[in-house]
């Protein structure tokens, strides 16, 4: 397979240009809103008010935890030499992580407003999340950035500007992370489970897919491998959330409180 050269600008009006990457971040917010209605169907605890209020605060927890997070994780020697460039998100350049982290003090901030439970919140967004993470994955490859490893396997695509082969390890994240995931959680949701355990799963499987995909995915130039040889700035972050899903999942089997 040869990599299709695609225009990273969707539509170009002269006066304002739409790329795809922004185009996919719409497709995540629309997907986890239609997913969220549907959910608060079956769950007497949530209103279209909350659902649009929920998506609201995700959203600006992913946009500005996600750009930061990349900024302090993965370029934090650019940022300090050109600030500006914290503002350059049509360009790829956001964190999981990071994004990750703005939703959990976005969810914060919408409990605080409709005195919800931490967990009881986060099991609801949950589901919501992988389809997203798949959208913005195809939208590395639409960037053709965050390749993979070089390689002549048939799985690898050709990449014209560089005359070789890579792996194209966004499309694998986009399956795994984004299509995988997103079935795990939303069939193990259409039961009651235990408090925390949605989220636990999310968790778990999120960083197992990630910690995978890292080892034919080639780490961000600035920081390169920054152990033995494999060991990537995603791992790393991934790991805890490993860990601390397997801690949640026991956790609440152990005290089997129904969502």
């Amino acid at each position: 397979m040869t990599y299709p050269q695609i225009n990273p600008i969707a539509f170009d009006f002269g006066f304002i240009q739409i790329h795809w990457y922004g185009l996919m971040y719409l497709l995540a917010f629309i997907s986890a809103y239609l997913l969220a209605r549907r959910r608060a169907k079956s769950s007497p605890d949530w209103d279209n008010q909350q659902v649009e209020d929920m998506i609201f605060f995700g959203a600006l927890g992913v946009v500005l935890g996600g750009r930061i997070g990349y900024v302090l994780f993965y370029d934090f020697a650019y940022f300090i030499s050109e600030p500006l460039s914290i503002f350059a998100i049509q360009n790829g350049g956001m964190s999981f992580h990071g994004g990750f982290l703005g939703v959990l003090l976005a969810m914060f901030w919408f409990n605080r407003k409709y005195h919800k439970t931490f967990f009881t919140t986060m099991d609801f967004v949950a589901p919501l999340v992988p389809l997203g993470l798949g959208f913005g994955r195809i939208g590395n490859f639409i960037n053709n950035e965050l390749w993979g490893k070089i390689s002549d396997s048939p799985l690898a695509i050709f990449i014209q500007q560089e005359g070789l082969s890579r792996y194209p390890s966004q499309l694998y994240q986009a399956l795994l992370e984004g299509l995988a995931l997103f079935l795990i959680l939303w069939i193990f949701s259409k039961k009651p489970r235990p408090n925390m355990s949605i989220s636990a799963l999310f968790l778990i499987f999120y960083g197992l897919f990630r910690v995978v995909v890292e080892f034919v995915r080639v780490p961000d130039a600035q920081l390169g491998y920054l152990a033995f040889g494999w060991l990537t700035m995603g791992q790393i972050l991934s790991f805890p959330m490993i860990i601390f899903g397997i801690y949640l999942l026991q956790k609440a089997y152990s005290k089997p409180h129904r969502a």
